[in-house]
């Protein structure tokens, strides 16, 4: 199947065998694809001892560990053709991903990417909140995983308004000005987890400004490390945004994605979990030896996407730790996989939007 046909799928229509068998031609093209572009990716997998004549299906591919993307420059287009280059969040002193796109792979994360939350929010366009600074868009050549995100939710928004000012306060006159303006319809706000909790509800509180955002749906994401530390649960954040300013916790939904696989987001249903897309897959792997864990099991995220075809970032193995909670079965109606975040690895570096914000912070 074209890729351009799987991007006309529901993204959470396919049973297991079906999703299986797309994901597998599709992954094997792209692992073909890399092997023959891409240098470095050329010698790993030679190195894995992979016979690219004859490749297993997707579970047993190679995975490319995102550190990878911090010690090397990898691309599988010349040089001359990539439009944009991401960067992952880092905290000072960390090395950072560098991720190249051509404008053929950015179509496709962009594409992607609006099938996903268009089939939770709608496909209409409504007035945006964004809970963040505009400053943090700058260089759209170059720009971080964090200003990546607020371009890309974007494209869900008729008019744009960011909540807080260049630094960091809550815009008060702003938010007013919005909400006065935009009366009885609905809101799509976005934002990065610490920086909501942080500079909107814990201003909000602090001000006594209680804007009415029941008719806002919001999706945030970006790490939960900071927020865990203060003892501040998924469902007490939800809660506590219920009270400062009446969105309902039901149309609040976290996601988790990583600069690594733009647009092979993993967003959060009304149950609670996180749910895998036809466009992508999360496999949890056992610490010890890597094998494939089952349901109810602790295990390092892989990650595969059908989405990169500029740089060899189809199979990840990520620094997270997660669990499977199930598949085609959860309560919401979305089949395909669905999961939880634990954590970080063990020493592994602070990489979430969120989670590189709150150390400097």
């Amino acid at each position: 199947m074209d890729i351009n046909e799987i991007l006309n799928i529901a993204p959470y229509s396919l049973d297991k065998e079906q999703k299986h068998q797309l994901l597998n031609d599709r992954l094997h093209d792209l692992t073909l694809h890399h092997y023959e572009r891409c240098p470095e990716y050329k010698r790993m997998v030679d190195a894995y001892g992979l016979d690219v004549n004859n490749l297993p299906d997707y579970e047993e591919l190679p995975f490319l560990p995102v550190r990878l993307f911090k010690e090397f420059e990898l691309l599988s287009v010349e040089r001359e053709e990539v439009v944009k280059t991401m960067t992952s969040s880092g905290t000072t002193g960390q090395q950072v991903s560098r991720i190249f796109l051509d404008r053929d792979t950015s179509t496709l994360q962009t594409r992607a990417l609006a099938k996903i939350v268009s089939s939770f929010i709608g496909t209409r366009r409504v007035p945006m909140l964004i809970l963040d600074s505009s400053g943090v868009i700058k260089n759209r050549n170059m720009f971080s995983a964090r200003g990546a995100g607020i371009l890309g939710f974007s494209i869900f928004g008729s008019k744009k308004t960011y909540a807080l000012d260049d630094d960091m306060g809550l815009n008060i006159p702003v938010i007013q000005d919005f909400l006065e303006e935009h009366l009885g319809e609905p809101i799509f706000m976005f934002g990065f987890t610490f920086m909501i909790w942080q500079h909107f509800y814990k201003q909000l509180m602090e001000t006594g400004y209680h804007p009415d955002l029941s008719k806002g749906i919001l999706i945030h994401g970006g790490g939960w490390k900071k927020l865990v530390s203060e003892s501040v649960s998924p469902q007490r954040f939800k809660e506590c945004l219920g009270e400062a300013c009446g969105i309902d916790a039901g149309n609040v939904h976290d996601y988790y994605g990583m600069v690594e696989q733009t647009g092979s987001i993993y967003m959060e249903c009304e149950c609670g979990h996180l749910h895998s897309p036809v466009f992508s897959d999360v496999l949890i792997r056992k610490a010890d030896d890597f094998g494939l864990a089952g349901i109810g099991e602790k295990g390092i995220i892989e990650v595969v996407s059908i989405l990169p075809e500029s740089y060899p970032g189809h199979v990840l193995l990520t620094e997270d730790e997660g669990e499977l909670l199930g598949e085609d079965d959860c309560p919401c109606g979305r089949k395909g996989k669905y999961f939880k975040i634990i954590g970080r690895i063990k020493n592994a570096e602070i990489r979430g939007c969120s989670d590189t914000y709150a150390a400097r912070f």
